[in-house]
């Protein structure tokens, strides 16, 4: 698949490795999402090396380093390093008199310090002074997101602090999962993401079956001998530490609990022993914690959790309760499974998208209203729900919003009655909905024909899918 997006990554990286003084990158994110592409491509435009790292024995690992050094590094091979820190001296010292100032990416670094737990301190005292003498640009990564984030984050780590450039690699934005598998129209692309979401790998899986998303999720997700049939427990078992043992909070909030005391009831704990456990699934991408606008971030009986992630939402809302089902059912047993679901997921794709392009809408698309902070939806107790509410930067503005899902294209009158709807809920119930200027609108997938003289009439905008992806790039 052709390499997507990046542009800002790439040029940090890009302006790091034509620093003089080298300097060092430290990168995480989940797997899957595209960090081995990223450096590949940084690689080969900087003339660096790109090293993977495995999960044998120190010293084999070391060999296997040693190894891919010798391409650039003319013998470096031909000598045994009894430890990490011999062998990085040697590069240094090989590198300077060479004139090599990298970039030297290292790649899933925590398979190292799992055999070697001495390697954060030795590479400190590298990158602090053999590194620097040498000018090297060096490039730490891993999929282990707890370690890796720990090596920056954390201060007593050796590394902490030591980073010129320190990001988390995120999944690819909605705006270009059209470009990538050849799609039609808006309301495909959209279907598409409710399926891969913004995972490059899983959009490499995809691209042959183009349009055909229902085909592509039975071949690779839902038929027991598909590529990525178990890929959430793949994704927990690989972390390091293992993360299995937070499969059951995946499965309760798939299927259904997002209240902390429901997951807690279902799975038979203490509500108490779960925040380390939700932690840490929203810190590997699994999990998101809702709050209604206007609620603080921190605490809060109303919070709910969601698996934010839309390839993850859908594998254990359709996979994991229906394993045995799949295991004996055909092609048409599967079909029916997907369709029960299918509906409900892209709705709640495009719900989330539409509230995540908010704060991206351009003056174009409101009017002369915006820009938006990020938004939120907003409910109380039995009360009604909002979908969108967003704030302008100086708070004197409030942005409502309607979301709708239509396969189809969406009629003048339907969305008339959308509309209609959503003036006829009036305000949120919130201290600060009042004395605001309101902004009201409508999100739809699809006009079935241009808005024409029937928008100037309006009193809500209306936003359609082809806006939502054009921001989301």
């Amino acid at each position: 698949m052709k390499f997507l997006d990046r542009e800002e990554e790439m040029r940090r990286l890009l302006n790091l490795s034509a620093r003089e003084g080298g300097g060092l990158v430290v990168l995480w994110g989940r797997r899957r999402v595209g960090k081995t592409r990223l450096m590949l491509e940084w690689v080969r435009l900087a003339g660096g090396l790109y090293t993977l790292a495995d999960q044998s024995a120190g010293s084999v690992q070391r060999r296997y380093f040693a190894e891919s050094l010798s391409s650039v590094l003319d013998g470096f091979a031909e000598s045994e390093y009894p430890d990490w820190r011999t062998l990085l001296r040697a590069l240094a010292r090989q590198a300077g008199h060479a004139g090599w100032r990298g970039p030297l990416v290292i790649d899933e670094l925590p398979y190292l310090v799992a055999a070697s737990p001495e390697l954060p301190s030795v590479l400190q005292g590298f990158i602090d002074h053999e590194a620097r003498s040498a000018r090297l640009c060096v490039a730490l990564a891993g999929s282990s997101q707890h370690m890796m984030q720990g090596f920056q984050l954390d201060r007593t780590s050796p590394l902490f602090g030591r980073a010129s450039e320190a990001f988390e690699l995120h999944p690819l934005r909605a705006g270009y999962i059209g470009k990538a598998l050849g799609m039609d129209r808006p309301t495909r692309s959209i279907s598409a993401w409710a399926a891969w979401g913004g995972i490059p790998r899983y959009w490499e899986l995809a691209e042959p079956f183009r349009m055909d998303t229902d085909a592509a999720i039975d071949t690779l997700v839902l038929d027991p001998n598909g590529t990525l049939h178990a890929e959430p427990d793949r994704l927990l078992v690989e972390e390091l530490p293992p993360a299995t043992g937070l499969r059951p909070i995946l499965d309760v909030v798939g299927g259904g609990a997002h209240r902390l005391s429901e997951i807690a009831g279902r799975i038979g704990v203490p509500a108490t022993s779960l925040t380390r456990p939700l932690g840490r699934l929203q810190e590997l991408g699994l999990l998101t914690r809702e709050q209604p606008f206007g609620a603080p971030d921190r605490g809060g009986k109303r919070s709910l959790y969601q698996i934010g992630d839309p390839f993850i939402r859908m594998w254990f809302r359709v996979v994991a309760p229906q394993r045995a089902a799949l295991a004996v059912g055909g092609r048409a047993a599967r079909a029916a499974i997907w369709q029960r679901h299918r509906v409900r997921l892209v709705s709640e794709a495009w719900e989330d998208l539409c509230r995540a392009s908010v704060p991206r809408l351009t003056r174009t698309t409101l009017g002369e209203d915006g820009p938006w902070g990020p938004a939120r939806r907003f409910w109380r107790g039995d009360g009604p729900e909002w979908d969108i509410v967003a704030s302008s930067p100086g708070d004197d503005a409030l942005l409502i919003g309607e979301v709708k899902w239509s396969e189809k294209p969406v009629s003048e009158s339907e969305v008339d009655r959308i509309g209609r709807a959503l003036l006829a809920k009036g305000l949120p119930d919130g201290p600060w909905a009042r004395d605001k200027r309101i902004v009201n609108a409508v999100f739809v997938p699809e006009l079935q024909a241009p808005p024409g003289r029937a928008a100037g009439r309006r009193s809500y905008r209306v936003i359609t899918a082809t806006d939502v992806l054009e921001c989301m790039r």
